[in-house]
């Protein structure tokens, strides 16, 4: 038992001094895999609990021990409750699951950010915790542009039909100011968000990346 109980312990610590290099990998990953799984008509839910996985640890803080369980149940639970809804045809609670699995993901967007802010001397890991919460927000921003077309539809306009991987792609092009003009926002909802992504994209890359970029090779150029 005890053996176990170190080996345990090591794994613990070693993720946690790694989670985001780890966390922005498999989002990479699911971010890449998204075009192939929505051409295999198997994206939706198998997609929503392989981006559900990959943030437990990267929202959940491994120092609070008492709080983990319950935080660790109730994602869990809602977690579940998505495919649950959507195998009983239950739409607007298959929705609004959604929108609460959109908020768990712009929280850890925040908290991957917060962390990536947090130190005076930066590191890898806080490069990556940077570079999650750009991928981080752009998925859930586009979750949540999916979300307010399921409530309202109508809310896009598109070129072809409006699905999950469009409203992805609609929320990075829009995080990157691409502005390709194939999806535009009707509702004043989706324009505000499409605003605040817009905004929040281009502030991200000209101060929070060029600062972490400079803190992390102000070592080495003074080492020199």
């Amino acid at each position: 038992m005890s053996g176990a109980s170190d080996s345990l312990r090591v794994f613990v610590s070693a993720y946690s001094r790694r989670r985001y290099t780890i966390l922005f990998y498999t989002v990479l990953l699911t971010l890449l895999s998204a075009p192939v799984l929505s051409a295999l008509k198997w994206s939706g839910n198998l997609l929503e609990s392989f981006l559900a996985a990959s943030l437990l640890a990267a929202i959940l803080p491994i120092s609070e021990v008492r709080s983990r369980p319950y935080l660790l149940l109730t994602m869990v639970f809602v977690w579940l409750l998505r495919p649950v809804t959507t195998w009983l045809d239950r739409p607007v609670l298959s929705t609004m699951t959604l929108g609460v699995w959109t908020l768990i993901g712009l929280l850890a967007a925040a908290a991957a950010l917060w962390f990536a802010m947090g130190a005076a001397q930066v590191d890898a890991e806080h490069l990556y915790a940077a570079l999650s919460a750009y991928l981080l927000a752009g998925i859930y921003f586009g979750l949540s542009y999916w979300v307010l077309e399921r409530m309202i539809p109508g809310t896009f306009t598109a070129t072809a039909p409006f699905s999950q991987t469009s409203a992805i792609y609609f929320s990075f092009v829009t995080l990157a100011t691409l502005g390709y003009g194939d999806i535009a926002p009707r509702g004043d909802i989706a324009r505000g968000l499409a605003i605040i992504e817009g905004i929040g994209g281009q502030l991200f890359l000209a101060v929070l990346v060029a600062r972490l970029v400079s803190l992390y090779s102000t070592p080495r150029n003074q080492s020199d």
